[in-house]
């Protein structure tokens, strides 16, 4: 149950904090959260605009001495990439203000490099402060990717290969991440995980009711 109905651009859960910086995104995931939630654990996550990098760093700003913050994760109902400069504006204000011992963690679809032509996307994450990034991979194929993450582009699970492949080679820490559903061959992606020699973590899906 959602307790404010003002968006939340900033939220947090357990030790986390969290960035909800953007509600656009170039999946169409059937099982996406947005489809059937207005948010999480209390917070509203369904963005009326995007915020500016000011309104982001003052909501920070209140929040990050509130307790002693495991890390700081970039995701919400988007992908953050398709704001990739305010991303890492915000990241290196983090970095400023935090210090080197908070880390600071994007949750991708891994798409950086479509929705940011011309740019060399692990760098800059990298160059940015970014330490670790989770890579949403709910497909062991082009065929059961496009089913389940429905993409607005050709070629996706390619191009997501292909990012965790640079990601890696930048010197980031990364994981590709699977949600437990029927139509989602976990063991299958957990192969691709490895085969890539990077770590797998298995996110149990969030049962909406009617």
């Amino acid at each position: 149950m959602i307790t404010d109905e003002k968006p939340n651009v900033v939220y947090w859960l357990g030790s986390s904090l969290y960035l909800n910086i953007t509600n656009k995104c170039s999946n169409r995931c059937w099982f996406c959260l947005r489809n059937f939630k207005q948010g999480v654990g209390g917070f509203n996550l369904k963005l009326k605009t995007e915020p500016t990098i000011a309104e982001v760093e003052a909501e920070l700003e209140q929040v990050l001495s509130m307790r002693r913050w495991h890390e700081v994760v970039f995701t919400g109902f988007g992908e953050p990439t398709e704001r990739l400069d305010v991303l890492l504006d915000i990241a290196r204000w983090i970095k400023r203000r935090s210090g080197s011992s908070l880390v600071i963690r994007l949750d991708t679809n891994g798409h950086g490099y479509v929705l940011n032509k011309g740019r060399d996307v692990a760098l800059e994450l990298c160059a940015g402060g970014i330490s670790k990034v989770s890579v949403s991979l709910n497909g062991h194929d082009s065929e059961t990717y496009n089913e389940n993450c429905r993409p607005t582009f050709e070629d996706a699970f390619g191009t997501v290969l292909d990012f965790i492949g640079k990601a890696k080679a930048a010197g980031l820490e990364v994981e590709i991440s699977a949600v437990r559903l029927p139509e989602v061959n976990t063991e299958k992606i957990k192969a691709i995980a490895k085969a890539l020699d990077v770590s797998f973590r298995l996110r149990d899906y969030i049962q909406c009711f009617w």
